[in-house]
């Protein structure tokens, strides 16, 4: 890590305000190419005249217009799952800030569609937490496998093996990662 650390610079971590949009942002991104994902969160923010909307704006946004603008039936869904849990369970940026890295998690994996891994990411770019340490993320997998010579016929104890090596990187552990990932893109 030290060598990583001489070599990149990591982005800053900026908190982001309305968690709910990076959230909703995140589940329209799944699996597309940052292309794509860009084009359909503008078509997104069209529905709404170029504004961030409303957790209430995008509840009532009807399914077919999401669909229209090239989101899956599912990504619909759960944007609007995002939405009604935000708005069902009085969720605010402020309350995301007071609760820890793993009540964020436990709390906002309540919702249809968003995993810990999504979560993960909003720690770490949209709460600027410092110590997140994504083990499930694949491009962190790919980095450590070839930083640290890690096996791979077992994906528990590989998993397990890179949680203790990140351990040490505490309470960096972002920083961490974002080196990891630089590396891997080099």
């Amino acid at each position: 890590m030290a060598g990583l650390h001489r070599q990149f610079s990591p982005k800053k971590l900026r908190r982001k305000k309305q968690i709910y949009l990076r959230i909703c942002s995140a589940i329209m991104s799944q699996q597309l190419s940052t292309k794509v994902a860009d084009t359909l969160h503008r078509r997104f923010l069209e529905l709404y005249g170029e504004a961030e909307p409303t957790p209430e704006q995008i509840l009532e946004t009807p399914h077919e217009t999401l669909r229209a603008i090239g989101l899956s039936n599912a990504k619909a869904i759960y944007v609007k799952e995002v939405a009604r849990h935000f708005i069902e369970q009085g969720l605010s940026d402020a309350l995301l800030l007071k609760m820890s890295d793993a009540e964020v998690i436990e709390e906002l994996t309540k919702i249809k569609g968003v995993g810990v891994w999504t979560v993960q990411m909003i720690l770490m770019f949209s709460l600027a937490r410092p110590d997140v340490f994504p083990s499930g993320d694949f491009g962190i997998q790919q980095a450590m496998i070839r930083l640290y010579k890690l096996r791979t016929t077992d994906k528990k104890k590989m998993i397990a093996r890179m949680e203790k090596i990140a351990s040490a990187w505490s309470p960096y552990r972002t920083v961490a990662s974002m080196y990891l990932w630089q590396w891997k893109d080099e």
